[in-house]
C-alpha cells in the first residue's frame, strides 16, 4: 500500500450525517434521500457546463467535476453528493479505449473479442497514476461541500465492466459478453479477478481521497440468471466488499458504508444482503415488503420509486412517496430512485420528490 493512502486532513466538519446514520442503522428524524444521476443532463446549468465538453475529458478535469457534482445541491436539500464520473474509468485505467458517441453512448473503439485479447490489459494498475484525476476530484469537491453533506464516490462492479469491454458498448442482451461466461469459463473469471483487484484499489483510493461512502454499481445483474450470477457476479461483488475492507484498516483509514445496487437481482437479494454491504439498493420492480422480507434486520434498504414516477404531478409524487415510505418503514431505509433520473425530467419534481421524503419520513416518525 503506497503513500496515496495517507488522506488529505482538515476537511470541513460534517453538519448533516442523515445519510451516513441510516447506513450504519442508526436512528434518523427524517428518512434520507439522494438521487443516482443527480448530477445530470435535466439540470441546464448541467447542460452549459457539459456543451462542447467531451464527455470524458469533463471526468478527467476535477474542477468540472465538482462543479457538476454540487449543481444539484444548491437545488435540492438532499441529504449526500456522489461524485460525477463515470464507470467506465476502469476499463480506461486497464488501457482500453472508450470514446462517448453522441446519440450511441460510450463506445470501445477495439472491445474484447477473443481470450487473447485479454493480454492486451494493463494486468498491473497503479490506480492513483491511472485514476488520480478522480481521486483530485473527490478531495477538491469534499473541501467544496465545506460539510453540508457526505460525499458517494463508487465504481462499476466486475460483471457490468466486462460486458460492456466485450459488447463494446449498451446492449439489451449481453449476448457476446454471456457467451463468454458459457464458452470461457476460465478467462472470463481470469478478467473478472482483475476487475475486482483494480476496482478494490480504486475503491479505497477514493476513501483516501474523502469519500464517505461507496457504491458498487452491478448495473447488468439482470442479464444473468441465478446460476450465472452465482458464479460470475456475487463472488466478485463479495470480494471487493471484503477486500477493500481490510485494505482500509490496514491504511488506518475510516470504514465507510457501502452499497450494494445490482439491478434487477430480485432473485439474489437474500445472498446480497449478506454479501458485506451495510446498504443493499433496490431497482423499482419490487416491493418495499417483499425486500424487508427477503433482506432481513442487519442491512438498510435503498431506493427504489420507478425513476417514471417523477412525469406525475406534484401532488402524486408526494403520495407515492408516502406509500413508498410505508412500505419501507422510515429507519434503516434511504430514500431514492429505482434508478438514475432521466435528461427530460423537470427539476421542480425532483424537487418535489426530495421535499415529499423529508417532510412525510418526519410526520410518520413524529407520529
Amino acid at each position: 500500500l503506497c503513500s496515496f493512502f495517507h488522506s488529505p486532513k482538515g476537511f470541513p466538519k460534517l453538519k448533516n450525517d442523515t445519510f451516513l446514520r441510516a447506513a450504519r442503522g442508526e436512528e434518523t428524524e427524517h428518512t434520507p434521500v439522494w438521487c443516482m444521476r443527480q448530477a445530470g443532463r435535466y439540470l441546464p446549468e448541467f447542460r452549459e457546463v457539459r456543451a462542447g465538453q467531451d464527455f470524458f475529458d469533463t471526468c478527467r478535469s476535477p474542477k468540472l467535476c465538482c462543479e457538476l457534482t454540487l449543481q444539484p445541491l444548491r437545488r435540492f436539500p438532499l441529504d449526500a453528493a456522489i461524485i460525477f464520473s463515470d464507470i467506465l474509468v476502469v476499463p480506461q485505467a486497464l488501457g482500453m479505449e472508450v470514446v462517448m458517441v453522441p446519440g450511441k453512448g460510450p463506445t470501445f473503439t477495439e472491445p474484447l473479442k477473443e481470450v487473447e485479447d485479454l493480454l492486451k490489459l494493463r494486468q498491473k494498475v497503479d490506480v492513483t497514476a491511472e485514476l488520480g484525476y478522480v481521486f483530485q476530484a473527490i478531495t477538491l469537491t469534499r473541501h467544496s461541500l465545506e460539510g453540508r453533506v457526505p460525499l458517494i464516490g463508487f465504481s462499476g462492479a466486475p460483471w457490468t465492466l466486462m460486458s460492456y469491454m466485450i459488447e463494446g458498448g449498451g446492449s439489451t442482451t449481453m449476448a457476446k459478453a454471456k457467451s463468454w461466461l458459457y464458452r470461457h469459463p476460465e478467462a472470463s473469471h481470469q478478467l473478472l479477478r482483475l476487475l475486482a483487484g483494480v476496482i478494490t484499489d480504486y475503491l479505497v483510493g477514493q476513501v483516501a481521497a474523502g469519500a464517505q461512502a461507496l457504491q458498487l454499481f452491478e448495473s447488468h445483474a439482470g442479464h444473468l440468471g441465478p446460476e450465472q450470477f452465482q458464479d460470475f457476479a456475487l463472488p466478485y461483488i463479495r470480494d471487493i466488499a471484503q477486500a477493500v475492507k481490510s485494505k482500509l484498516k490496514e491504511a488506518a483509514l475510516p470504514l465507510v458504508p457501502m452499497i450494494i445496487f445490482a439491478k434487477d437481482a430480485h432473485y439474489a437479494l437474500r445472498e446480497l444482503a449478506h454479501s458485506g454491504y451495510e446498504v443493499v439498493g433496490l431497482d423499482w420492480t419490487i416491493r418495499p415488503q417483499e425486500a424487508r422480507a427477503q433482506t432481513g434486520k442487519d442491512v438498510t434498504l435503498q431506493g427504489n420509486l420507478d425513476p417514471c414516477a417523477l412525469y406525475a404531478p406534484k401532488e402524486k409524487i408526494g403520495e407515492l412517496v408516502k406509500k413508498m415510505l410505508e412500505g419501507f418503514g422510515t429507519q434503516r431505509y434511504i430514500a431514492n430512485l429505482g434508478h438514475g433520473l432521466y435528461p427530460d425530467m423537470n427539476p421542480e419534481h425532483v424537487g418535489a420528490f426530495v421535499e415529499a421524503v423529508h417532510a412525510h419520513s418526519r410526520h410518520i416518525n413524529k407520529h
